[in-house]
């Protein structure tokens, strides 16, 4: 282990999966000695994550700062990059890891500006889904891949959270041409434990953001499909923008007294009111509402996206197809009818989850892959991306 490296992370919001995954390997690399420092939007998360970012502060030796990164491609993100690269330069950061699309092309495109004043420093990019959501065949998609392909020669180090995620990159951006790392999420072992349910807990629950992307719609149309059968109550926990499209078919549907919206609160309190997590995404990385819910020996329907089958192979989890509403209806049925097969496989899950993807495990491997690539001897996994 090096003392010398100083790593700014850059990222736009500071929510969601992405930012618990920047906030894990942030302490992390804090507590390995490391000199680390995070700058993401100045715009996005309100009041909570300003809060987090706070607290991670105390981590940050290089500091937290925040400036204006839209979501979208705009004129702005000119003045942006250029802040962080005046950063990087004061900072004199030697590792540059950008996540998901708008961090990684900031925090490449800024290396680059540094490499060419002679500045020695490795620019790294965690996709965490982002482009990788959107197919080429969509216009959305194909300025995504035209993006990452131009960004692509800029870019030292690749480090993904699944083999799904490598696969996926290859087969939308083409096969990497510098080293490549997969490392999956991992928890810390506090987030282990039986789960104590509220005494009004509803059915289920779901834990994410209030998108499309994240299927709430598709639960809210299970739940009305076998309402006749198995009346089921569940609570939505999270923001995002599409809740008041959300809470309108809800109504539309004739459920809106057998589901409620509980806004954003920690994932432990939000397990504690329902019984059963479901997690109905279209798309995903590598999830952290899934591992939570295993730590926390939920029992859990969740659909095959993603790396959501990485996380539970080798159990007896069983995943259903996106988007599929009869199938999310009639695991609900089966849940409802008869809970212990599915809380059979959550200790399981938990099991499994606990003994691989551990926050120590992913810190010290992404640690190591930077110093391996800085000091020229890393090794290219970009077979296993185009396995």
């Amino acid at each position: 282990m090096t003392p010398s490296l100083r790593i700014l992370h850059c990222l736009r919001a500071p929510i969601g999966g992405l930012f618990r995954h920047v906030h894990d390997l942030v302490k992390g690399q804090s507590e390995l000695g490391l000199e680390v420092g995070v700058i993401c939007d100045s715009e996005t998360g309100g009041v909570p994550a300003g809060r987090a970012l706070e607290q991670l502060a105390d981590f940050c030796t290089l500091g937290v700062t925040r400036v204006p990164m839209t979501r979208q491609i705009r004129p702005s993100d000119f003045k942006s990059y250029r802040q962080v690269k005046r950063l990087a330069a004061r900072l004199e950061a030697n590792v540059l890891h950008g996540h998901g699309a708008k961090g990684g092309a900031y925090a490449r495109l800024a290396a680059r500006g540094l490499k060419r004043k002679k500045k020695s420093v490795g620019a790294f990019y965690t996709p965490h889904g982002g482009s990788l959501h959107h197919a080429p065949t969509t216009l959305t998609g194909r300025i995504y891949v035209k993006a990452e392909q131009r960004l692509a020669p800029l870019t030292d180090g690749l480090i993904f959270e699944s083999l799904f995620a490598a696969r996926r990159f290859s087969e939308f951006i083409g096969p990497p041409t510098c080293p490549v790392c997969i490392v999956p999420n991992g928890l810390y072992p506090h987030e282990f434990y039986e789960p104590r349910l509220a005494d009004d807990a509803a059915d289920f629950v779901f834990v994410g953001e209030l998108r499309p992307l994240k299927g709430v719609d598709i639960m809210l149309a299970a739940l009305a499909a076998q309402r006749t059968v198995y009346p089921a109550t569940a609570v939505i926990v999270g923001t995002g923008p599409d809740e008041a499209e959300f809470k309108r078919l809800a109504q539309k549907l004739g459920i809106e007294d057998k589901v409620s919206f509980a806004g954003s609160v920690p994932a432990r309190t939000a397990f504690a009111r329902g019984r059963c997590v479901v997690v109905p995404s279209r798309a995903e990385s590598f999830p952290y509402v899934v591992l939570e819910a295993a730590a926390a020996q939920m029992p859990l329907i969740a659909t095959e996206v993603g790396g959501i089958p990485e996380i539970v192979e080798g159990t007896d989890t069983p995943l259903i197809r996106p988007g599929d509403i009869a199938a999310l209806a009639q695991q609900m049925r089966a849940f409802l009818a008869h809970p212990k097969p599915f809380l059979g496989r959550a200790i399981q899950l938990q099991r499994h989850v606990a003994n691989r993807l551990t926050v120590e495990r992913m810190t010290g491997d992404i640690v190591d892959f930077y110093i391996s690539t800085l000091g020229g001897k890393a090794t290219t996994e970009a077979a296993a991306a185009n396995a």
